[in-house]
């Protein structure tokens, strides 16, 4: 199953990574997004200036976020009990706003390992994680997570006992969640941002585990 863990581009002759050229007519979505887009700036919905302030605001959400609320919620247990309660309200309190949808935050434990996946489409937190990674879309991760999870967690280099039980959850259109993953060994006295950077992005979806201490 196709994942982005390493970088396969060719090289030019130059030593650069080789790109495809991408001067290809617009889609028939693309050119939908332009009409409305102008058609708002247009009647004073919205300025052009607004829009470029929130795609900027998009782009800048990154895996940091949500590596921020686990390590919070490893340090802090009132944090913690408040995130596993209730989700969304609790992020929204780190600034983090996911709107009106809910937040399941799901702990890992030594015998329990969750997964997350959607199965029709991308559903993601993306105000925690950023955008989703290509193979999180991907029909092959969508289908085969829910039937052969342990398989699929192996590709990505994860190896768990027999005994732990592997969980998969589904993400919906007005659910979301993320993973938190085992504090790691050998991390007492660390503080969050120390903590934080141990935190990966595929930890909280459940195909990694956090970077372990050297």
């Amino acid at each position: 199953m196709p994942h982005d863990h390493h970088d396969h581009d060719h090289l030019s002759p130059s030593g650069h990574p080789y790109r495809a050229d991408q001067d290809t007519g617009l889609s028939y979505w693309q050119t939908m997004e332009i009409a409305v887009r102008e058609l708002l700036i247009d009647k004073g919905v919205l300025t052009a200036d607004q829009i470029a302030r929130q795609i900027t605001a998009m782009d800048e959400r990154t895996p940091a976020n949500g590596a921020a609320v686990v390590a919070r919620y490893w340090t802090d247990p009132e944090f913690a009990a408040a995130l596993l309660q209730d989700g969304r309200q609790a992020v929204s309190a780190m600034g983090f706003d996911l709107g009106p949808m809910h937040l399941i935050a799901l702990p890992n434990t030594p015998d329990v390992h969750n997964m997350v996946v959607c199965t029709l489409c991308s559903c993601y937190p993306r105000n925690l994680l950023g955008l989703p990674p290509d193979w999180y879309k991907s029909r092959a991760y969508r289908a085969r997570t829910v039937r052969e999870p342990r398989k699929v967690l192996a590709e990505f280099g994860v190896t768990l006992p027999t005994t732990t039980h592997v969980r998969v959850h589904d993400s919906t259109a007005d659910m979301r969640y993320i993973v938190l993953p085992n504090r790691p060994t050998g991390t007492m006295g660390w503080d969050v941002d120390q903590l934080a950077a141990l935190v990966t992005r595929d930890s909280m979806i459940g195909t990694g585990l956090p970077k372990s201490v050297a």
